[in-house]
């Protein structure tokens, strides 16, 4: 398992943008050399824990729970090919691409230790907005990707921070006794709501904004979900 590119995003006027300034930095590319990787402050406050990478919107990226974004080469491959054009690293707006790496299949809370010291904890995956869709061009954008088996990849809380480059090794060190993966928290937010009280169960190491939706929903139709 590797770490293929580690890829950043500079603001940029773009008109399709939900964000308030009408800017985004979901443009990323690849980073030469090693990049510094940190908490980077609470939900809200905080931006990127990526080094010379821009968050222009603080309501729904960023913080220490959304700290970084990966997504697997092999999904992007496989985008490629339904998509008929090339993507490069960092073309879904991700700041790791990883290789050999089950992304989608990680589970809430399990950890990763990327080259020697640094340690990422995953806390939920991407839900698709309007930057996205007009970043892609690709009509029906949002649905397809939410929709789509590949999955979502994961966002990433900074445990221990340094530096990571391209190349570096990724270990999988730790997985918490549940079986909220990354690819059930999305369809659990997205298409199929009734599995949201079951990711409770993850509650521990959610993202906060996915937790919070999971707790209302609970509150509102019971543990069941019904």
């Amino acid at each position: 398992m590797t770490l293929l590119s580690v890829n950043a995003g500079r603001a940029r006027p773009a008109e399709y943008t939900e964000s308030a300034s009408k800017m985004t930095a979901i443009d990323k590319r690849p980073v030469d050399g090693p990049v510094r990787i940190e908490a980077p402050g609470a939900p809200g406050v905080g931006g990127s824990g990526v080094a010379g990478d821009d968050v222009c919107d603080l309501r729904f990226h960023g913080g220490d729970d959304r700290a970084a974004y990966a997504f697997a080469r092999e999904d992007l491959d496989r985008w490629e090919r339904e998509l008929g054009r090339e993507l490069a690293n960092g073309s879904f707006g991700e700041n790791l691409t990883t290789l050999g790496l089950d992304v989608n299949g990680a589970l809430i809370g399990e950890r990763w230790r990327i080259g020697e010291d640094v340690v990422l904890e995953v806390t939920g995956g991407r839900i698709p907005c309007r930057t996205f869709g007009g970043f892609m061009e690709e009509k029906g954008w949002v649905k397809r990707f939410t929709q789509s088996t590949a999955g979502p990849g994961a966002l990433l809380r900074v445990i221990v921070p340094g530096e990571v480059r391209a190349g570096d090794p990724i270990t999988v060190v730790h997985r918490p006794d549940h079986e909220v993966t990354v690819a059930r928290l999305h369809r659990a937010a997205t298409t199929e709501r009734t599995l949201l009280p079951d990711t409770l169960a993850a509650a521990e190491w959610m993202e906060s904004g996915l937790l919070a939706l999971a707790r209302q929903y609970a509150e509102k139709y019971g543990r069941a979900g019904h």
